[in-house]
């Protein structure tokens, strides 16, 4: 088994690679912009690894063979996050990465994970299935949907499987500085003590990025379930509960100054994803 990971350097693609050297006796190849970046991750040397200096831009008819002729794909390169509203998700990302999978498809790999996001449901609100109708309000969100779309398009001239993981929230190492938990991180790393946030009662889905891993990794060895798979928690949980409880487990001492921001215009107030699929991916059974 030859498994491709495109993105492996990224924030969960580093976490992807851990799991799959740690559990998993396969050929990995990983694709990377930056061989020096992928030097500096402890997977770089394992025996089971390839390292290939990539950029999916780069992608032509014979990208197949020159990516080692995988097995399988596990997708998660996309750039310009976390900047939800820029353009550069519809003009560039959006084509770039449609043409680089049909070549790779073309070529001759059957077997693809590619993530999505929760922001392709839109602004709706309470326990979200994968059946609903997506309306997503910003350029990100709009990509994934059309990119998963497009997929979905050709599949009906080409025969592959296709697994379209939905991801929700995400924390842990190696996540980027702008997101929640990393401010707060830098708030407490420079004695700061009081920490400016929103009103912190909106209701989200985190899951941590290590876990996040294994979901999609299992996911995406099993074939019983494909199409679109909501990859989260399945259990909402207020912002500000978010907060206090990392707070605490810190065991820091830092005030919170709630409603400083305003709520996000592209989020609905309370969502969560239901994880029922996710389940059967990842059941022994």
């Amino acid at each position: 088994m030859k498994v491709l990971i495109v993105g492996s350097t990224g924030f969960i693609g580093s976490h992807i690679m851990d799991n799959l050297c740690k559990h998993y006796d396969i050929s990995i190849i990983a694709t990377t912009r930056s061989i020096e970046k992928a030097q500096k991750f402890r997977w770089f040397n394992d025996k089971k690894v390839k390292t290939i200096e990539f950029d999916i831009s780069q992608a032509n008819s014979d990208v197949y063979n020159r990516l080692q002729r995988p097995d399988m794909m596990i997708h998660l390169a996309w750039d310009g996050l976390p900047d939800y509203k820029n353009m550069l998700h519809i003009e560039q990302n959006l084509y770039k990465n449609y043409f680089f999978i049909r070549d790779m498809v073309l070529g001759g790999l059957k077997d693809l994970t590619i993530t999505g996001t929760c922001l392709e449901y839109g602004l709706k609100n309470g326990q979200l299935v994968e059946e609903a109708e997506t309306n997503p309000v910003t350029p990100y969100g709009v990509a994934k949907d059309s990119l998963r779309r497009f997929l979905q398009e050709l599949q009906k001239t080409i025969n592959f499987n296709l697994k379209w993981l939905r991801l929700f929230y995400i924390h842990g190492k190696g996540q980027s500085p702008k997101s929640l938990l990393s401010q707060l991180d830098a708030a407490i790393k420079n004695n700061e003590n009081i920490f400016n946030m929103s009103g912190g009662e909106q209701l989200r889905d985190y899951i941590s990025v290590e876990k996040l891993a294994e979901y999609i990794v299992k996911t995406a060895f099993q074939n019983k379930i494909t199409g679109i798979i909501n990859c989260c928690s399945g259990k909402p949980i207020s912002i500000r509960n978010l907060i206090e409880n990392y707070i605490k487990e810190k065991g820091v001492d830092i005030e919170l100054n709630l409603g400083y921001y305003p709520y996000l215009d592209y989020e609905p107030m309370a969502f969560w994803g239901d994880n029922s699929k996710l389940k059967l991916c990842c059941s022994k059974n």
